[in-house]
């Protein structure tokens, strides 16, 4: 294609606010007119292949810097496309491998998604004059559209195929229209056309704080409560303990009782939080984030009740915020669970 080798690009659009590298990247190659596949290879090479990892999460220093200069986007801006961008909220350090904090996997499969690591919102991509996706929808604990207080989804409502936008133009061949992003790689559903489903709210309370712990990440909601990393570090590892497997750990049963509710089938075996289902995840989030509305008090409680064990609360647990520290602290002494 004429001037696609030249410094800047014939098209060069800019990130959509929120938006994700990967599907920045496809918008640049269709908006030229090419294959996802074809653009990268005349641009980057056969030899850097990109799109046989998670690619915004493991984005390499060249590609940003290539994405800057031929799009005349700052690097600050390309780089915050990113899930490493999330570093220092979400989690602590970031790292290439291995389950990261609150990042949903993608379970890459050469260039396949065998996993579910990537939601939408339905309205959103129906309401965008160009559809696309966000970085939040990366985020495990976003189970919740910020705008619409509809639930996010993790699949094709037809095939129950994961959102794999890249793989659209080797489905399609050579129909490259605008808008196909919404649509699945794999049955050609359009995704828009979901059916927008009501959140399932255990506790009123619970569900407004899990609402106010997602709109940190959406720049048009207000967050009236502070969260930091911390926080989210805290919320991850009582969602962790609910699904703990240890024979004197019921932390789950205690507050299921607490609030009336049934309990989901959870998937069996050693499953991180960010490669469980959304309604998994939705589910056991409702039941931290009740613990999380008053942690002293509950979680004494639970205590108490002899459901959770200090050590259990602070296992594995790195760094946890003074405040966790000094609640945690006051479950030592084990007698003082018989003192009134």
């Amino acid at each position: 294609m004429k001037g696609i080798t030249e410094s800047l690009w014939p098209i060069h659009y800019k990130p959509l606010p929120d938006e994700l590298l990967s599907c920045w990247l496809v918008r640049l190659a269709h908006g030229h007119g090419l294959k996802v596949q074809t653009f990268c290879n005349l641009i980057f090479g056969n030899q850097r292949q990109i799109w046989n990892r998670d690619m915004d999460r493991l984005a390499p220093t060249w590609l940003i810097d290539e994405l800057s200069q031929r799009t005349a986007t700052p690097p600050e801006t390309t780089w915050n496309t990113t899930l490493h961008s999330y570093e220092g909220l979400l989690y602590r350090k970031f790292k290439a491998s291995g389950a990261l904090q609150w990042i949903l996997a993608l379970k890459v499969y050469h260039r396949k998604r065998e996993g579910y690591g990537l939601q939408y919102c339905p309205t959103c991509l129906a309401e965008d004059s160009i559809p696309y996706y966000r970085k939040r929808w990366r985020i495990a604990f976003y189970t919740v559209c910020t705008k619409h207080h509809t639930m996010m989804l993790d699949r094709c409502p037809q095939c129950a195929a994961g959102v794999a936008f890249h793989r659209l133009d080797i489905a399609n061949g050579d129909a490259i229209e605008a808008g196909s992003l919404a649509f699945c790689h794999e049955c050609g559903f359009d995704l828009r056309e979901a059916s927008a489903v009501e959140p399932l709210s255990y506790d009123s309370d619970a569900t407004a704080l899990l609402l106010n712990a997602c709109n940190v990440f959406d720049l048009d909601q207000d967050c009236d409560y502070k969260w930091d990393l911390g926080r989210y570090s805290v919320l991850h590892q009582l969602s962790m303990i609910l699904t703990s497997k240890y024979r004197h750990v019921s932390l789950r049963n205690f507050v299921l009782d607490q609030l009336g509710c049934r309990d989901i089938p959870l998937t069996a075996g050693r499953v991180s939080f960010e490669m469980r289902s959304i309604e998994e995840r939705h589910h056991l989030l409702q039941l931290a984030m009740w613990l999380m509305v008053l942690p002293d008090v509950r979680l004494e409680q639970a205590w108490r009740t002899g459901t959770v064990r200090y050590n259990v609360l602070l296992k594995d647990f790195s760094e946890p915020p003074d405040w966790y520290s000094f609640v945690t602290a006051q479950f030592k002494n084990w007698r003082r669970r018989f003192q009134k």
